[in-house]
């Protein structure tokens, strides 16, 4: 009840105060940002994947504009010193790139984007959205995946359907894995916090079983746990696995699975969006908003 209702307040919150929060989650506005925090976690000893914030735009303009600024994103990553081509990705949401203004439109933005990232070398993760994007997510990846290997997709563990789309992708992809973020109805979902935990855990078994290579996505550290549990059992060496985790977020737990050796991504989104992003993602998971309020507290100190 209280991450509900800190969630839901949110929106009453002075837009200052907000970004002061937001501040520690988001790299900042511009792309510049986002190539400096870039920077400072390989300084630290961690891979990142940058992503533009914005989803479900509902004009071609705005889809355009996303998919030029990835590609000047890219580009920007490849002329970097040193070349940052192997710990620094991108990550895209499609509804940013036109999915729900017009399929075609958003096919041809993503092909640009993943053309440019082919010939930079760059990696491109495909996000994953609400239930309704999520047939054709797959359909699009699997669709590039023909063309352009150098890409990976995003599964969430809560959605029922998940060890079935795990049984549909090719052996040995790259998938990110992740609780899962939308509030999504029951007949599609798991609602239930131990349900949704062993959901993960079997479909990250079932991934390591058939050769994808895992980004571990959580900061549940039971998950971590099981996680590690399961890398040691698969004999796993870090080419077929990460840890990754978001700017900002348990940032303790970040540097304990660094020095234990396992490779580790860190998620970083930019974009002058960042109220928005802030503010939805409060609502979809109120988990994050203790993380605010402990911030807000600690700040306050």
């Amino acid at each position: 009840m209280l991450r509900t209702a800190i969630g839901l307040s949110l929106p009453l919150v002075p837009k200052f105060i907000v970004g002061r929060v937001a501040s520690r989650y988001v790299a900042g506005d511009g792309m510049d940002d986002a190539v400096r925090a870039a920077r400072d976690l390989e300084a630290a000893g961690f891979r990142s994947t940058l992503a533009l914030l914005g989803e479900e735009v509902d004009q071609r303009e705005h889809a355009v504009s996303a998919t030029s600024e990835y590609v000047e994103l890219i580009e920007r990553l490849a002329r970097e010193d040193p070349p940052r081509a192997d710990s620094v990705g991108v990550s895209i949401k499609l509804t940013l790139l036109g999915l729900k203004v017009d399929g075609a439109l958003c096919r041809e933005n993503l092909e640009q984007v993943l053309s440019s990232a082919a010939s930079h070398e760059t990696f491109v993760r495909i996000d994953m959205e609400d239930h309704t994007c999520t047939d054709d997510t797959l359909e699009l990846y699997s669709e590039m995946l023909e063309h352009y290997p150098h890409m990976g997709i995003v599964l969430q563990a809560y959605m029922r359907r998940t060890l079935s789309d795990i049984r549909a992708l090719p052996e040995g992809a790259n998938v990110r894995l992740c609780k899962g973020i939308y509030i999504e109805p029951r007949g599609v979902a798991y609602k239930d916090y131990d349900t949704v935990r062993a959901a993960f855990v079997d479909a990250l078994e079932l991934l390591f079983m058939r050769g994808a290579i895992v980004g571990i996505a959580t900061h549940d550290e039971y998950l971590v746990s099981q996680a590690d549990g399961l890398i040691k059992r698969y004999d796993l060496g870090p080419e077929r696995y990460e840890f990754q985790t978001l700017l900002g977020v348990d940032e303790q737990l970040r540097d304990v699975l660094r020095d234990s050796g396992h490779p580790l991504r860190v998620y970083v989104p930019y974009g002058k969006e960042w109220y928005e992003y802030s503010i939805r993602r409060l609502r979809e998971n109120p988990q994050i908003a203790i993380y605010v309020l402990k911030a807000l507290l600690g700040r306050s100190g």
